[in-house]
């Protein structure tokens, strides 16, 4: 792969699912050089976890859609890392890496001699990041971490979906595994800021991440909301805890989101509606709005119910007040501001099958993201 930010950066990674996988898809795509190493005639469990599968050329499906998420821009290798052959195959590739991603339980590598201890004595420059569910150390340190699990442990749960009392209420799970890709966001951060350290130091580090965590530091204002306020935050559907009015409302013919983040906007909304609102001291200032969010939805639901989702948007826009439809996914990608930003595209595979992929969204204006590998193959 030539040009990219981390061109001259070797990766690899030992990682499977989607945590680690996704830290090492970032790196490749910022141009390093990804070697994954996958279990010989198995692979990444992602690789059977369909439908859909991608249609080979030979007709026959291959690799789900949810292992294309995550591979792009790497190079397979496949490695039995129980065996003494292919121990010294990894200790051979770490000689001339610089980074080493693995999610395998607790001391499950120590056992093969692949830890970073026994690592860093063969390459002290070394950056050896281990993305766990609970991390290195701690009482939780050897129980098996999976998303789902995370998202009901570390909080998340408890704010998404209805409000009780509500049809449908009760826990909910975000739509995507949040708490994994924020743990490979966070171990790309993570691992950055380590090269960046080698470089002025020459010193390699380890890195213990865990999904717990990241789950835990990415809830954001809701933590703080408990931390400052005292009281755990509950689920309010698509309600903002913080904001009035920021959330789904039903209009004519369907529903549209209002994303009100100030008072200059409230009252701009107010006044194309020729209600006195903005005046009104239960309304005028967002904490006003919040204290009172319950008679002033209600107030503002039946507006919203006057016009089609497309009249709102014609007209809130002309009066720069945040506002958008609720798409689909497939609406999504046909948004012309999606298809502008060039979101979707495709990148042909070595055996000449189109793959499409999502784009990466960093923008760089001198070491563009590289799309040069499809996710790979599991070699027979």
């Amino acid at each position: 792969m030539a040009g990219g930010a981390l061109s001259h950066i070797k990766v690899l990674d030992l990682s499977r699912i989607l945590a680690g996988p996704w830290s090492t898809q970032l790196l490749g795509d910022l141009g390093a050089e990804v070697i994954k190493v996958e279990r010989p005639g198995v692979g990444d469990d992602t690789r059977t976890w369909g439908p859909p599968f991608v249609v080979n050329g030979d007709g026959t499906p291959g690799d789900a859609g949810y292992f294309l998420c995550a591979n792009r821009n790497k190079q397979s290798l496949q490695i039995d890392i129980t065996s003494e052959e292919g121990q010294a195959e990894i200790r051979a590739l770490v000689k001339t890496a610089d980074i080493v991603v693995e999610n395998y339980k607790v001391g499950g590598l120590k056992k093969y001699g692949l830890d970073y201890d026994s690592l860093s004595l063969i390459n002290p420059g070394l950056i050896y990041c281990s993305i766990t569910g609970f991390g290195q150390t701690g009482p939780y340190a050897n129980r098996p971490g999976y998303d789902f699990l995370i998202q009901a442990m570390g909080g998340m749960m408890s704010i998404t979906g209805e409000k009780d009392g509500v049809a449908g209420a009760g826990p909910q799970k975000v739509g995507v595994a949040v708490a994994d890709i924020m743990t490979g966001m966070y171990a790309t951060v993570g691992i950055l800021a380590a090269l960046a350290h080698r470089d002025r130091t020459g010193e390699g580090q380890y890195i213990d991440l865990a999904l717990l965590d990241c789950q835990m530091a990415m809830l954001a204002n809701q933590n703080m909301n408990y931390l400052v306020g005292g009281q755990s935050p509950e689920r309010m559907g698509n309600a903002h805890p913080n904001i009035v009015p920021y959330q789904v409302f039903e209009t004519s013919d369907g529903h549209l989101i209002l994303a009100i983040g100030n008072d200059g906007q409230f009252r701009r909304f107010a006044e194309l509606n020729d209600q006195d609102w903005a005046d009104d001291p239960r309304f005028a200032t967002n904490p006003a709005r919040v204290k009172n969010r319950d008679e002033l939805v209600t107030q503002m639901g039946a507006v919203m119910q006057g016009k089609s989702t497309a009249q709102w948007i014609d007209i809130l826009e002309q009066h720069t007040v945040p506002c958008g439809p609720v798409n689909t996914i497939e609406q999504a990608f046909q948004d012309p501001q999606v298809i502008h930003r060039g979101m979707q595209r495709e990148i042909i595979r070595e055996d000449g099958v189109i793959i499409p992929t999502v784009s990466n969204p960093l923008k760089f204006s001198k070491t563009p993201v590289r799309y040069d590998l499809a996710p790979p193959r599991l070699k027979k």
